[in-house]
């Protein structure tokens, strides 16, 4: 028979010393949560009892934590109210806009070089000096 109490006592020190450490500070009733830690380790089998009787949060009390990850930016959101986070940078209008505007420069660059390039060969059919070449007098 003392065995059993002593087996008992042990299970009730360490599932309350668990769920004590588990708890969070704000939600504890009473006394301070280091205090029941304490009382649990010193007094096992009345600290025990008197954490499930007095020191751990009833069940259904609004817990003092508001949301579960609070780091995240769409934490306290269920998942059909989250805002939506683009899917891709295809799907983000002012990045959109400044690819087309980027690719319009690019094309109007590559024209003028085009048109560079065929006013050179123009030049050099008809036996002229390029422009941007000076005569070499030395050959």
């Amino acid at each position: 028979m003392a065995k059993f109490l002593v087996i008992i006592e042990l299970v009730l020190l360490v599932y309350c010393l668990i769920d004590c450490i588990q708890t969070d500070a704000p939600d504890v009733r009473t006394l301070p949560k280091p205090l029941w830690a304490v009382l649990i380790i010193v007094l096992p089998l009345f600290g025990g009892i008197g954490w499930l009787l007095a020191g751990k949060p009833e069940k259904g009390a609004q817990s003092a934590r508001q949301t579960t990850w609070p780091a995240t930016r769409t934490s306290g959101f269920p998942e059909y109210e989250r805002p939506a986070a683009p899917k891709g940078p295809d799907d983000d209008a002012d990045f959109l806009r400044t690819l087309r505007t980027t690719d319009a420069e690019h094309e109007r660059t590559l024209q003028q070089w085009e048109q560079d390039l065929r006013e050179r060969e123009r030049r050099l059919r008809e036996g002229e000096q390029p422009p941007d070449r000076p005569t070499d007098a030395a050959s």
